[in-house]
């Protein structure tokens, strides 16, 4: 009979070893208890004993605690069969509530006893977790041998393994993939992945023929190498930002897709459009939505990118996260709605609980409307106060241009009307059509907010040209 809900959480589905050649490899699982009262007793069994051991094998997880489980592999002489993924190999994780009044002793054998004396019907848990041979070694095989697949299910199961290359390891195992018959789809695939290299290296001319013939522009080849300083004199000579690669990618895009957080940042500072959308319709966000790269989304948030727009498939930068499983990005993503509905409804409490969790109070909906303009136009006075008090940009635009000050004056909350303007909203402030608020306030027929903003100064009001009929 199995748990209806799980006494312990196992920290991986699958055991991630760096193998390496006639050395020990060892990995560790960790077992967190969900329960504050009672005390699991567990029992590790793996498909390979000749390969494998487990330490310690059997064991307790005390109530609201954790206990970690080192999987070592015994030193091997030759390559896995198959990698990352090893068919053959596996462990059972086998959990049971301990219900004795007293726990036995901690050696194998009591436990294992333990195990094999449960009363048929005893609740019990089980988790299988598969093997993956990943790290260094096996990488630069696959790339020697030209295995682009294995290659990329390495990275793909071990994200970290380019980015902790030491440069000189990074040039080298690049230069291995340029010397490869049909070089261009695995040297794509290091670089796009995270390959560092040194800001000092420089590729030789065949590489660059290479990235010419990818379409890539001298900006794409300085973020493709995470080489900051040439970024920075790049965008400081107003160098296009948004060129496009054969495949519609602009520098932004590789960024993106590399976790090259400084460069991106820089490009977007510099104008590059957050929003640009490749030939396949995924725009920089969707990208790190899909890498489950946190760091990049947040920025990418925060500085207005759109998480609402749908690639060719009709997926989005939100349905990518959930479907990958990114469930940190998916929190983010949601919590944006969620500081907009609190602001919309003027729950300062459930705004400020939210934004102490690490809510983006910068978010933006699919028409640009922050917290800020939700408050603004719903007359939450305090609420506004509040955002602009923490950073919100007073003069943040929707899509249309508008201002938080011409949703207030639209709302007919003169108060919040005041508040923004007392903490300096401009008050002349043009929507795209060129309305002003005093234009606004007139044309509602708002006579205090009228008065108001003329005696703050506000400048006579005509009707901007798009409004004549």
């Amino acid at each position: 009979m199995e748990l209806e809900k799980p006494l312990v959480q196992v920290s991986d589905k699958e055991v991630r070893l760096n193998f390496a050649l006639n050395t020990k490899c060892r990995a560790n699982i960790t077992l967190s208890s969900l329960s504050s009262t009672t005390l699991v007793a567990f029992k590790v069994q793996t498909s390979s004993p000749r390969k494998f051991l487990v330490n310690p094998p059997t064991g307790f997880v005390s109530p609201s605690s954790s206990t970690t489980v080192q999987i070592i592999l015994k030193p091997q002489t030759h390559l896995p069969p198959t990698f990352p993924r090893s068919p053959a190999d596996s462990f059972l994780i086998k959990t049971a509530p301990f219900t004795h009044n007293h726990r036995p002793d901690d050696d194998d054998d009591s436990l294992n006893c333990w195990f094999s004396s449960l009363p048929h019907g005893l609740v019990t848990q089980s988790f299988k977790l598969k093997v993956a041979f990943v790290g260094p070694f096996l990488l630069r095989h696959a790339v020697t041998c030209g295995d682009v697949n294995s290659a990329k299910n390495i990275i793909k199961k071990q994200r970290s393994v380019l980015a902790e290359l030491p440069p000189v390891e990074a040039e080298s195992l690049l230069r291995v993939a340029t010397e490869l018959a049909h070089p261009e789809n695995m040297v794509n695939l290091l670089l796009e992945a995270g390959l560092k290299i040194d800001a000092r290296v420089k590729v030789d001319n065949e590489v660059d023929n290479k990235w010419e013939s990818k379409g890539w522009s001298e900006l794409h080849v300085a973020v493709a190498f995470n080489r900051m300083e040439e970024v920075l004199n790049l965008v400081q000579t107003f160098v296009p930002l948004d060129l496009r690669d054969r495949e519609g990618r602009t520098p932004l895009h590789l960024a993106a897709s590399r976790g090259n957080i400084r460069c991106a940042k820089v490009l977007v500072e510099s104008g590059a459009d957050k929003d640009a959308r490749s030939k396949d319709g995924r725009t920089v966000l969707y990208r790190a939505a899909a890498n489950g790269d946190r760091r990049m989304v947040e920025m990418l948030i925060e500085m207005g990118a759109d998480p609402t727009i749908a690639d060719d498939r009709g997926r989005s930068a939100f349905d990518v996260a959930r479907d990958k499983g990114h469930e940190e990005i998916v929190g983010i993503l949601e919590q944006g709605e969620d500081v907009l509905r609190a602001a919309r409804g003027g729950d300062l409490k459930l705004l400020e609980s939210l934004l102490r969790k690490g809510a983006n109070a910068k978010y933006h909906d699919q028409y640009g409307l922050t917290s800020l303009h939700a408050a603004a136009i719903k007359g939450h006075k305090k609420i506004v106060a509040m955002l602009v008090e923490i950073g919100v940009d007073v003069e943040c635009q929707d899509n249309e241009g508008h201002s938080p000050i011409h949703l207030a004056v639209e709302g007919g909350s003169l108060e919040t009307v005041e508040v923004l303007v007392n903490k300096g909203a401009n008050i002349n402030a043009k929507s795209s059509q060129g309305a002003t608020p005093l234009y606004l306030a007139k044309a509602i027929g708002y006579r205090e907010i009228s008065e108001f903003l003329i005696n703050r100064g506000a400048s006579s009001s005509s009707p901007p040209p798009s409004f004549h009929s």
